[in-house]
């Protein structure tokens, strides 16, 4: 049997309708608990920072080591999915997450701390890499609701994070962040029994290639977060090996016929495009509430949380609305909301807070819809064997889009205020270099419309009804 075949070839009972809904809603609590972890430890750096008397480069060594683990691991689960079964790395992943969180919360100094957050990242990074796959293989009929779930899960999820961070670091210690994933270890015997059984695939992982491209990752991501020249160097040259890499070995770890597939290509930039519009306003709008308004961690957390709770609501019908009208429709509408939302910030800059957080609302519910569509397209674009490798160069890219519009737009603020407006309805004043950010924000928004658009205008069956209704699931 070949590969292509066995890809799918699993002890693939047909889940029962029961067990998809106990499965979804497990997915989705696991989700929260890994995507919180990640946000959450945003608001506790300084309190971090203070209890081990560290410096701002070496306090941020928790969130960097985090972010290269987690970006690189999700692309190497990615393509382990597509060998060996999720049910077995799913338990390595939750297992090594909580074992990291407990090391983390009894942690006696700054090298254990990184070393628990590193141990976190590696077990972690299985948990959106596999929350993308999971309905890909298992909920093929409800494919695009099921994505519409996960979707505004991580949504939720990342806007509740510095809510949650900063209220148990206030009330208790920053240390109590970490109980947060050594709970996740509850979901494990639940997965252990949901999950369908699968057999081990045929083929071999090229291990070489995939670390010369985790290598070259991370010294990217070193590079837009420490701005030296040698993490670029780095780069450069793995980059060149691994494509020398690529050429030679047989089946490489990523197949160059997948990146040569321009829909494929399309779709995951676009959706970097995008997810990185999002970050960005993410990364901006709190550094804009303190210096305009003086406003509490708490505060800040209270204008993100209209938007996180209305994505996480919405979502799910941007996920059924996938499976009637189409991932490319969904894409579209999506970026016309990040864009549109984008504008309206950048119009209302300076005005009351809840007026920015109504305007936050608009781009924030464009977030799982992105996800979801994307998701659903790849999921119809790639072959069985290419899928979890595909979908995890997609999780990869998410991932960068947030260190890269954070390395970005924190070098523009750095800068000299500016006295030109490019919105020429926004407020003059101190709001004006946030108004001209978010502004630049939308143009992204609309460059990645108008490449999604030209590329799948010609694409057969793109913005067409499916033919049938996809079976729910509730």
């Amino acid at each position: 049997m070949s590969l292509s075949q066995t890809v799918h070839h699993t002890k693939d009972r047909e889940l029962d309708e029961l067990t998809k809904k106990r499965l979804l809603r497990l997915l989705s609590l696991i989700l929260i608990f890994a995507v919180m972890n990640g946000t959450m430890f945003n608001v506790a750096i300084p309190d971090i920072q203070s209890h081990f008397g560290l410096s701002s480069s070496e306090v941020s060594w928790v969130l960097t080591g985090y972010i290269m683990v987690y970006a690189v691991g999700a692309l190497i689960y990615g393509k382990l999915a597509d060998y060996y079964p999720i049910k077995s790395i799913l338990t390595f992943g939750i297992i090594l997450f909580s074992l990291g969180a407990l090391l983390g919360f009894f942690s006696p100094n700054f090298f254990t701390l990184i070393i628990a957050r590193i141990l976190q990242a590696a077990g972690g990074a299985t948990i959106p890499a596999l929350g993308f796959i999971i309905p890909a293989r298992f909920f093929p009929k409800e494919r695009g609701k099921v994505f519409g779930v996960i979707s505004s899960t991580v949504a939720f999820a990342s806007g509740v994070g510095p809510i949650v961070g900063g209220t148990v670091g206030g009330w208790l210690d920053w240390r109590f962040l970490f109980l947060f994933s050594v709970a996740s270890l509850i979901a494990l015997p639940f997965f252990r029994q949901w999950v369908p059984e699968e057999e081990r695939k045929e083929g071999t992982i090229d291990f070489l290639g995939a670390g010369l491209f985790s290598a070259a990752t991370a010294s990217l991501l070193l590079f837009v977060t420490t701005l030296l020249p040698w993490f670029l160097l780095s780069f450069a040259v793995l980059c060149v090996l691994f494509i020398w890499r690529t050429m030679k070995v047989s089946d490489p770890f990523i197949r160059p016929d997948m990146l040569k597939n321009k829909y494929y290509t399309v779709t995951i930039l676009t959706s970097f495009l995008g997810t990185s519009v999002l970050f960005g306003l993410l990364f901006v709008i709190p550094i804009m509430m303190r210096q305009l308004y003086d406003m509490s961690t708490l505060g800040i957390g209270l204008v993100l949380f209209p938007g996180a709770i209305s994505a996480g609501f919405l979502g799910r019908l941007g996920g059924e609305l996938v499976d009637r009208r189409g991932g490319e429709f969904v894409v579209v509408l999506a970026l016309c909301l990040v864009g549109g939302g984008s504008f309206l910030i950048s119009t209302f800059a300076g005005y009351a807070p809840w007026v920015v957080s109504l305007a936050l609302l608009v781009a924030y519910i464009g977030f799982p819809l992105i996800q979801s569509s994307t998701a659903n397209l790849l999921s119809s674009i790639l072959s069985p064997r290419e899928t979890g490798v595909g979908i995890g160069i997609f999780n990869l890219l998410n991932f960068m889009a947030g260190a890269v519009s954070s390395a970005v737009f924190g070098a523009v603020l750095e800068s000299q205020r500016v006295s030109l407006s490019m919105n020429p309805f926004s407020r003059h004043g101190d709001n004006l270099i946030f108004s001209n950010l978010y502004i630049c924000l939308g143009l992204v928004a609309a460059a990645a419309l108008t490449l999604f658009l030209a590329t799948f205008k010609k694409r057969p069956g793109a913005f067409h009804q499916p033919a049938s209704k996809p079976s729910e699931v509730h």
